[in-house]
């Protein structure tokens, strides 16, 4: 069945509650099949039968249940970053409240406490006759706290109304039933007072006041803060490269990046960023890719090589055919990667989402039978109306909500940043629980591409050539008689060789014969001369005696080598050995993954003498030996039977159904598309260290989570009972609602900024 995914942003929503009430909404929709929303981003992620569901289905399911979608046209993966805007509007928009309520609710503040400390210090109201014996005076507080109440806080009015009518309160509603209850109880004292009646002797004017400003507050420094949390996005947008220069009709124009199509030849000049995706056709230069693979040196290029959009041309001028434009470029690629993973759910938040679900009308039912039993018991309308107001106040879904979002967007962010591509919250989350570690050999550990480690010429040979005596054959002589020998294979071995020789400058002779002994080798004729290279069984099949260079062969083969006899005239001449080496850093990595308590496996298809050479090589303790292609998946499930979480690290084809049988697979970046598609993470730079620096964020990313998650719960489970009056029995005091509107807007701030702190991650070196 085909299935369609469509990213939707959503407006209106302001803590735990908000995100359940959408993602119930948009599920009801008959056709859509899984729903995520996110707080942090603002956005819902909706997987549905295509032609079943249409936009205006789902953005009226929103609607419905008391929340807007703002703009439903465009791509997620398009790069301009329209998302920015809408959190500088926010920012904006939030501070010019903040201001307004600051600007009324501050003499409303000091004009009431300083009433009340003189009632208190000195017990009489007319000490300063002038005004606070005005008898009018609680219509001057009136009067400053109504902008405040409806006008700063019109938003929650608004957003509490829809979620009541929807029958789905969100912290909108507690915040509005609060703040309403104190504004218009204070304004019915004020009424029945022009008519001689008495209810109460004070007024909460400035309770409803400095509650929406507190909040205000705090929203404030949310949206600030929450603007920080997707700085890697950002980040990534301004990589790209506005204009680019292209020849259109035997002509070379500059144009907006947008309109290069493929197939376009593309000018790039020293010290510029290369616009698109493609291959040289034309000159040679050196890019800088770090920000893209995280490599700090630059990487040289010349024909056939592929480049990288957002990357920089760093000394020559080439030209380059655009491969991949727009949406399909690397870098579109990985920002719509950080977009998904930024945007999903990791499994820790579960139990916040089922206890967001029914919190809020838990808590106006708590504030009520608060109310009713201060009435009963204390006697005291007015206690009882304070701690009403300060229940509703107090209660917070809004740091349940964004205690694990942030934490992730941080968190993948902070991954882009270094080459490592997590594709979910889910991924992140599992990294952290791994228990076993195997390795791919061929491409992971190792370059993925046989070299020349070892050149041993016999000593005791000599060539005849002509018009002179014979000659020692040295180093050099006998690599080039090899290297000429191997010098038409198309075997990884051979061109192994004949590169060899090329890098150290040799030069070449043309072989007159030419022929593959299959499985065993080559049989060539170089100046002359008959030469055969190939493995033990070539050589005695040939009946050619190999003296001590059999035991050399067998040394070479315990260090994973793999040793190829070279015989010349019938005689043997030495030997050559090929290998794919490590990479540089992977005795490295593989250290710093057993110091992260992990059991670390080789995977390879080699005979266990050499597996274990390459084992030995990297501090490796475990291997597994001789494993087909097909049987990759079967050593997982092996690991996963004895209770280990198990990581696949893997570049090929055939480690996909490895990857995608771990419990998280890791796909090296330099790698083929099948297996980072299968993988959950991606290192975009091959270098094995990017393990390292997965596990080691995801292991300080859920140290993030579940600090979030206990002092959102933690804030609650104490906030409320205080709230309700349970320290008056032993201190005799009660929360002011004033002081709870603080904590309450103090426990978001403290969730994002405590995020914000994975910014500080440094990888391990």
């Amino acid at each position: 069945m085909a299935v369609k995914q469509v990213t939707l942003p959503i407006s209106g929503m302001t803590c735990a509650s908000c995100v359940m009430h959408v993602e119930n909404g948009l599920r009801a929709v008959p056709g859509v099949l899984n729903v995520a929303v996110n707080l942090a981003t603002e956005r819902a992620t909706v997987e549905m039968i295509p032609g079943a569901v249409t936009l205006a289905d789902l953005k009226r399911a929103v609607e419905d249940v008391g929340y807007e979608v703002p703009d439903i046209g465009g791509e997620a993966t398009q790069l301009v970053d329209r998302e920015r805007e809408l959190r500088e509007e926010e920012r904006q928009r939030e501070w010019s409240d903040l201001l307004i309520g600051i600007i009324f609710t501050a003499p409303l503040f000091v004009l009431a406490m300083a009433r009340d400390i003189l009632h208190i210090g000195l017990g009489r109201m007319d000490v300063l006759p002038w005004l606070f014996g005005w008898k009018q005076f609680d219509w001057l507080l009136f009067a400053l706290a109504t902008p405040v109440q409806f006008y700063v806080g019109r938003a929650y009015h608004r957003g509490a109304w829809k979620s009541l009518r929807a029958r789905a309160p969100n912290m909108d509603a507690l915040i509005s039933i609060g703040t309403n209850a104190a504004y218009w109880f204070s304004v019915i004292v004020l009424i029945a007072g022009l008519f001689g009646v008495k209810i109460d002797s004070h007024v909460y004017f400035e309770s409803a006041a400095v509650i929406i400003t507190l909040i205000k507050l705090g929203k404030y420094l949310e949206a600030r803060a929450k603007g920080q949390t997707s700085e890697a996005i950002k980040n990534l947008m301004k990589l790209q490269a506005k204009t680019a220069r292209v020849e259109r009709a035997g002509q070379e124009i500059e144009i907006a990046i947008e309109q290069v199509r493929v197939g376009d030849i593309v000018s790039v000049r020293p010290g510029e960023k290369i616009p698109v995706d493609g291959v040289i056709v034309a000159g040679s230069s050196s890019v800088d890719e770090s920000m893209i693979t995280g490599e700090s040196l630059p990487v040289e290029k010349t024909l056939g090589d592929a480049v990288i959009g957002a990357t920089i041309n760093k000394m020559g001028a080439f030209k380059f055919e655009a491969r991949k434009v727009g949406k399909e470029t690397a870098l579109a690629q990985i920002i719509k990667l950080v977009e998904d993973a930024q945007g999903s759910k990791a499994p820790i938040q579960r139990l916040a989402d089922q206890i967001s679900a029914i919190f809020v009308p838990i808590v106006i039912a708590i504030a009520l039978v608060t109310f009713v039993a201060w009435l009963i018991v204390g006697g005291s309308f007015s206690n009882a109306f304070v701690n009403f107001v300060a229940v509703l106040i107090i209660a917070c879904p809004c740091a349940l909500g964004l205690a694990t979002p942030t934490a992730i967007m941080v968190g993948t962010g902070k991954g882009a940043e270094n080459g490592v591509l997590i594709r979910s919250g889910g991924a992140l989350e599992t990294a952290h629980k791994v228990t076993a570690i195997i390795l791919d050999k061929t491409g992971t550990l190792t370059q993925g591409a046989p070299s020349v480690t070892d050149v041993v010429p016999s000593s005791r040979f000599k060539v005849q050539s002509s018009n002179l005596e014979p000659e020692t054959l040295n180093l050099e002589r006998f690599l080039q008689f090899v290297a000429s020998a191997e010098k038409n294979s198309e075997h990884p071995l051979g061109q192994a060789i004949v590169k060899h020789a090329q890098d150290a400058g040799l030069a070449l002779s043309e072989p007159s014969e030419f022929g593959a002994v299959a499985g065993h080798g080559v049989r060539a004729r170089v100046e002359g001369h008959q030469v055969l290279i190939g493995n033990a069984k070539l050589m005695r099949d040939s009946q050619i005696a190999l003296d001590d260079l059999d035991a050399r062969a067998s040394h070479l083969a315990d260090e994973g080598k793999t040793a190829m006899f070279a015989a010349i005239d019938g005689r043997a001449a030495g030997l050559i050995a090929v290998a794919d080496t490590l990479k540089p850093n992977s005795r490295a990595a593989v250290t710093a993954l057993k110091e992260l308590g992990l059991q670390v496996y080789i995977l390879t298809g080699d005979n266990p003498r050499t597996a274990a050479a390459i084992a030995k090589q990297v501090g490796i303790d475990h291997y597994f030996a001789e494993v087909l292609p097909g049987q990759k998946a079967d050593k997982v499930k092996e690991l996963q039977a004895q209770n280990e979480i198990v990581a696949m690290v893997g570049d090929g084809i055939n480690d996909a159904p490895a990857l995608a049988q771990a419990n998280i697979g890791i796909a090296i970046g330099t790698g083929t598309d099948v297996a980072m598609q299968a993988a959950e993470i991606t290192l975009i730079s091959g270098d094995l260290r990017g393990v390292v620096t997965a596990i080691a964020l995801s292991k300080q990313t859920i140290r993030t989570i579940k600090g979030n998650l206990f002092w959102a719960f933690f804030y609650n489970v104490l906030g409320i009972p205080i709230a309700a009056g349970a320290l008056y029995p032993f201190f005799g005091w009660l929360l002011n609602p004033m002081i709870a509107a603080g904590a309450m807007a103090f426990s978001s701030v403290f969730v994002v900024t405590n995020s914000l702190r994975l910014r500080e991650f440094r990888v391990q070196s």
